[in-house]
């Protein structure tokens, strides 16, 4: 099962300023606005690496992390060790906060069922991801990872070893708190070693990356180059899959570029869905709320209200596309089967190229853009829950993309793993 190891970790020094400066959030949800406000904000920011631009930006991205080594803005730690990192943030008035184990992690295919994935993948992305990490040669970013520690063993050691006074800690602008600590004491580090050998992982996000380790040890096998480098193992954040801290977000789903015919697509849904009318669109997320047990989604084409969807009892029974029950009993796929394709007729290759299909995590922001007339429909919805993660990955099965939000991303650029 899980093999995992220490880190002799590449980080910042002083030289570069404070740390908070110089993270950055993961590269997928990096706007050009953000890019360009945390380049300003200190020239050394990890976005340099982790977001290159121009015309030959991989190459731009290694000559940099050369200049920084060579400068000292980056150094190795003289020990190996494990580091534990938590983030404290609040939610509607809710506080949180989650502990997790940033280490390095053995690479498995996912046929192995010791890694297991939960969400499909795209290949632009990817191949992105290698030529970064073809020039870096790093793990620049964790993968998020998710483990059972029914026993409580993992949790003892990381409550210890946050007893003290964290390595650092900061405050971002979202106003989430992050600290870390590091691990070297050699009994702890072998406990947590020996406590992860009988566990499973559950990527809880990156799976775009863990795919690219997967692909560059693949190449550097077959270029006889693997032996030497750390290019075996992939550098991930693990954290309890029972964390009171978890949060997902929801990722709803905007309808654009099509004429719509609101009685003619309810007639259509009427056979699967109980259809419910609400006078008030800013009380849907609290009334999906009281549905979470059910499929259910708030329809808005515009104005003060909306229109509730409540799947039928038999949808409970249907298997979509000889899939697993787990992946048929989600709500993403019931939206996306009933109503998207069967419904308004967008196939699945229209949503993998977002043709007529756009996301966002906030339902304030679907409302608006339904308002302003950039889009037709919003399908605002509930989150996706752990137990459906971990049933799904169990499966063998992946949800369909956007189906999961953590909430907050971990920071880049607080620990880098140099492969070599």
């Amino acid at each position: 099962m899980a093999d995992i190891k220490t880190i002799k970790a590449l980080r910042y020094t002083e030289k570069a300023g404070k740390l908070s400066d110089n993270v950055c959030p993961p590269y997928d949800i990096i706007s050009n606005e953000e890019r360009a406000a945390l380049v300003e904000n200190s020239p050394y920011n990890l976005v340099n690496l982790e977001l290159p631009v121009g015309e030959d930006k991989y190459a731009a991205a290694g000559k940099k992390l050369a200049e920084w080594l060579d400068s000292g803005i980056l150094a190795r730690d003289e020990k190996e060790g494990m580091f534990v990192y938590r983030e404290q943030f609040s939610v509607k008035s809710k506080e949180y906060v989650f502990t997790g184990l940033i280490c390095l992690v053995k690479l498995y295919d996912f046929a192995e069922k010791v890694i297991l994935p939960h969400e499909e993948t795209l290949t632009k992305a990817k191949t992105d991801r290698f030529n970064l990490m073809n020039a870096t040669f790093c793990n620049l970013s964790s993968v998020y990872s998710l483990y059972l520690d029914p026993t409580g063993i993992i949790k003892k050691i990381l409550t210890d070893a946050t007893s003290v006074k964290p390595e650092h800690e900061f405050i971002d602008n979202e106003g989430v708190a992050h600290r870390l600590w590091k691990i070297e004491d050699k009994n702890n580090l072998d406990m947590l070693i020996k406590a992860f050998s009988d566990k499973q992982l559950f990527i809880a996000d990156g799976h775009h990356r863990y795919e690219t380790a997967l692909n560059f040890k693949k190449h550097l096998t077959e270029q006889n180059k693997l032996d030497g480098t750390t290019a075996d193992h992939m550098m991930m954040t693990l954290v309890d899959m029972e964390d009171d801290g978890l949060v997902i977000f929801p990722t709803h789903r905007l309808i654009t570029d099509l004429i719509i015919n609101k009685k003619d697509l309810l007639e259509k849904v009427s056979e699967n869905f109980e259809i419910i009318e609400f006078t008030d669109i800013t009380k849907a997320e609290d009334i999906l709320e009281t549905y979470k047990d059910k499929h259910a989604f708030a329809m808005y084409d515009g104005g003060e209200g909306f229109t509730l969807l409540v799947a039928k009892p038999q949808v409970d029974e249907i298997i979509f596309e000889g899939r697993s029950k787990a992946y048929s009993s989600l709500d993403v796929t019931v939206l996306h089967s009933l109503v998207l394709e069967k419904a308004l007729g967008i196939d699945k290759q229209n949503m993998a190229n977002q043709i007529n299909l756009r996301y966002t995590r906030s339902s304030e922001e679907a409302v608006l853009r339904v308002k302003k007339g950039e889009c037709v429909l919003a399908f605002i919805i509930n989150p996706t829950r752990i137990h459906e993660i971990k049933g799904v990955s169990l499966a063998g099965d992946k949800m369909p993309q956007k189906s999961t939000y953590f909430y907050p991303k971990l920071k880049t650029g607080l620990v880098i793993n140099k492969l070599k």
